[in-house]
């Protein structure tokens, strides 16, 4: 009797992959690598499976620790198995908690809401702020790996991916220099590597990433965004644009807590990053048998290397208003895939002052020279997206005429297309919504909606809308 067979007749439900096995017991999962040589990951020699166990087990612990429990050996007793028996060690088991698959992002993306889509984003972002930083990865070497083994995988579909291996090969010619820099600054890290819905679990309300690459050490010592690229492009290909930006926004506004300020102009490599991961997806899709969506995939790749022009959109008005949801309703549906980059003054301020996004700031965080900064702040990420080719929706208060002039001025500056919005209500309806928030970044109350309706704002040249309309229809007439 193999070790497979004796596994396969104490589990409930086996789970097969191209380089593993995963037995289904009770409330536990055995992981055994198979021996075979894939080429980017070779298993065949017994010490190597142990290898790559050991490994997973340590780099899954970052973000899932309470999922991945030890390596144990499977040992020969007479006719059977044990584990950690006596025996001749004839194999390695990654012993795992079990949970609920109906859990897997893929299974149920639907239940990406906006607020878990943010806090998906931000999670991402604090796993690479602790992950170690990789000299060797990143750069434009790591990346042209993945692009090379991806065109000749694709040249094997028998599909026409030639256009798209030329495109490919231009877009990262042109963004080389910008992925080696990164590289330097500190962007090359040890990543989850395989950051897609089928590794993601919602449990007990929040998100955990699990199964991240162990075997090779070119898919996992890469670019930051290039980790947080497949993710996005997953959403994007499945429709879910709307939790895209959520997650991406969440993720900016706390990678920028600790990486450089460069981290903007990085925006740059998105495309040809999310094209990269689509191919990728269309070559294993093909293999798989499943050759329409290969094809999808193919033409996903093809569109991330045209992607739309930027374009600068602005939400003022009152709070209260709605500025935010609308912002996010808008956000989705303009610029290049999965949508717009949104800047709200309210994280930016709580940023700037240390503090998480849900924490109440002291009133001092709000005098003026305070606020004078935060638009500066916001006006300056803003152009570093919008130059990088990435569309931005604005989301503050823009009381003064000087802030709404200093917006239009920036697309002017970026030579990109502008639209400021205004939103507008009744004041009891302004204080009913104030008082219903909960677990906001605005630490607008009662109190200082009062004090902004005794303020004139001046001529207003913006778009006026009524803050009760249907924002998702309002979002779609302005989004050309």
């Amino acid at each position: 009797m193999e070790v497979e067979e004796w596994l396969a007749g104490r589990a409930e439900r086996m789970i097969e992959t191209h380089c593993a096995w995963v037995f289904l017991t009770g409330d536990t999962a055995w992981k055994v690598k198979k021996p075979v040589d894939l080429g980017y990951l070779d298993f065949v020699a017994l010490e190597r499976r142990r290898w790559a166990l050991d490994r997973e087990l340590a780099f899954n612990r970052a973000a899932a620790p309470d999922i991945y429990r030890a390596v144990r050996r499977i040992t020969r007793e007479g006719e059977a198995f044990a584990f950690d028996g006596e025996g001749e060690t004839v194999e390695y088991a990654l012993e795992m908690r079990r949970f609920d698959d109906a859990a897997v992002l893929d299974h149920c993306p639907h239940a990406l809401d906006g607020t878990l889509a943010e806090a998906l984003g931000r999670t991402i972002a604090r796993l690479h702020a602790k992950a170690p930083v990789t000299p060797r990865g990143g750069g434009a070497q790591m990346l042209g790996y993945t692009v090379t083994s991806n065109a000749a995988h694709l040249r094997r579909t028998g599909l026409e991916v030639e256009a798209l291996i030329a495109a490919t090969d231009a877009a990262l010619a042109a963004v080389a220099p910008l992925l080696d820099e990164r590289a330097g600054e500190g962007f090359a890290r040890r990543c989850h590597g395989d950051l897609h819905l089928g590794n993601i679990l919602l449990e007990n309300g929040r998100p955990v990433l699990f199964d991240c690459i162990e075997f090779n050490d070119r898919l996992s010592e890469i670019d930051v965004l290039y980790d947080l690229a497949f993710l996005l492009m997953d959403l994007d290909f499945r429709s879910r644009r709307d939790a895209a930006v959520r997650v991406l926004g969440g993720w900016l506004d706390e990678a920028a807590r600790t990486f450089p300020e460069s981290l903007w102009e990085g925006l740059a490599a998105l495309p040809l990053m999310m094209s990269v991961r689509a191919a990728v997806r269309c070559h294993v899709r093909m293999q798989a048998g499943d050759e329409a969506s290969a094809r999808a995939y193919l033409a996903a790749a093809m569109a991330h290397l045209s992607p739309e022009p930027p374009v600068l959109r602005a939400v003022g008005g009152l709070s209260g208003s709605g500025k935010s949801t609308f912002a996010r309703e808008l956000a989705p549906l303009v610029g290049p895939a999965p949508g717009a980059v949104i800047l709200r003054s309210d994280e930016i301020r709580k940023r700037l002052w240390g503090a998480a996004p849900t924490d109440k700031l002291p009133p001092n965080a709000y005098a003026a020279g305070e606020s004078d900064r935060v638009y500066g702040v916001m006006l300056q990420e803003a152009q570093d997206c919008l130059l990088a080719g990435r569309a931005v929706v604005l989301d503050a208060v823009f009381l003064r005429p000087e802030e709404r002039a200093a917006a239009q001025e920036l697309a002017t500056h970026c030579g990109v297309p502008f639209k400021g919005v205004w939103l507008e209500a009744p004041e009891d309806v302004l204080t009913t919504r104030i008082a219903a928030r909960s677990g906001d970044a605005s630490d607008a109350d009662a109190a200082v909606l009062n004090a902004q309706l005794t303020q004139d704002p001046g001529p207003l040249n913006w778009r006026r809308f009524d803050a009760r309309e249907d924002f998702a229809a309002l979002a779609r007439r302005l989004s050309d």
